[in-house]
């Protein structure tokens, strides 16, 4: 079993800046493969960012040279920093662990979510 818990939401500005923490524990969080999705109301599960085992990384189209993902194996942590936020960017944010691809369906742990609103 796989425990993950997002940390680092709240409302800011368009332009602004938020990073997003997810601690993971229980399996060799080092090992597995981890990612970002959002989902804002009434709308789909979207992939944002993916981070594989050896650091690997993967954006959706819509965050890429804005966002960022990052792991520390130390700490069993993984990070997504986002700048230039944009209020589209709004949506609640949740941490996935354990799967391949953009496809939500292909991951196997999920954090409760944390949201994350941006103000015009």
């Amino acid at each position: 079993q796989v425990q993950l818990v997002e940390s680092g939401g709240g409302l800011v500005q368009a332009g602004g800046s938020l990073r997003l923490s997810c601690a993971g524990s229980g399996r060799t969080f080092s090992t597995l493969a981890m990612a970002w999705f959002r989902q804002a109301p009434g709308k789909e599960r979207v992939f944002v960012a993916r981070i594989g085992w050896t650091g690997s990384t993967l954006y959706a189209d819509s965050v890429k040279g804005r966002f960022s993902i990052s792991r520390d194996y130390s700490k069993n942590t993984v990070y997504l920093q986002m700048n230039s936020l944009r209020p589209e960017d709004t949506a609640l944010y949740y941490c996935a662990a354990d799967g391949s691809g953009s496809n939500h369906r292909n991951y196997g742990y999920w954090g409760q979510g944390i949201q994350v609103t941006v103000s015009s």
